[in-house]
């Protein structure tokens, strides 16, 4: 019998072992245990070549993690071979919370969706930061070419069921309401200490910050 951990004056039921998880969720079926694959299909080309986001999951050496939106036109990750694909990396906050980790734990778990599909593909395996390559030319968007790409070889591939999409209605219109939420440059005026006004955060955050997305 397993031991059940409850948290002092939490009200907090842990679980706390596999089997205790086990006992609660039961085994999985059949086909989602051979699901698995170690290769690229056919169809996970094509769905690579149509997906224009993903998110990299990644972890540092002291355990701590980060996930981190991808986003370029469809088929930005470009398929090397039937084990390797690589992802550009565009101008961004230059935090690089993600490659710092991958340089201590090469561990990487990917997600990548295609608008209005439930399903999305899942890609885990180790990664490598690479500062350049031929195939960067073939990375060019709006005369971006990237000077650093995420070089993934793969160790399992598989494709995720739809439900957390059905649940969550993500791809209805109109479930969507972004205007119940304040504007991105009053968030960070309220959340950050910024020498900006907020007129000038909301200049920032306008028309332009669109066209300099390939601006380093």
């Amino acid at each position: 019998m397993t031991e059940v951990a409850t948290a002092p004056g939490t009200g907090l039921t842990e679980i706390t072992s596999a089997a205790e998880l086990r006992a609660l969720l039961g085994e999985p079926k059949p086909r989602a245990v051979t699901k698995e694959r170690v290769r690229l299909h056919e169809i996970d080309r094509e769905w690579l070549a149509n997906s224009p986001f993903c998110l990299v999951a990644t972890s540092g050496a002291d355990g701590s993690c980060d996930v981190s939106p991808k986003g370029d036109p469809p088929g930005f990750t470009l398929v090397l071979d039937d084990t390797t694909i690589a992802i550009p990396e565009r101008p961004g906050n230059r935090r690089a919370d993600g490659f710092l980790n991958i340089l201590a734990n090469p561990h990487v778990g990917l997600i990548y969706f295609v608008p209005g599909r439930g399903e999305t593909l899942r890609i885990n395996g180790r990664a490598r930061v690479v500062r350049d390559a031929p195939f960067f030319d073939r990375m060019v968007v709006r005369g971006h070419r990237p000077v650093l790409a995420l070089v993934v070889d793969i160790e399992q591939i598989f494709f995720h069921c739809a439900k957390a999409f059905l649940r969550s209605e993500l791809w209805k219109p109109e479930t969507w309401h972004p205007e119940v939420l304040p504007s991105h440059a009053q968030i960070v005026k309220r959340v950050q200490q910024t020498e900006e006004t907020l007129e000038e955060l909301e200049r920032y955050y306008g028309a332009q910050y669109a066209e300099q997305l390939y601006r380093s």
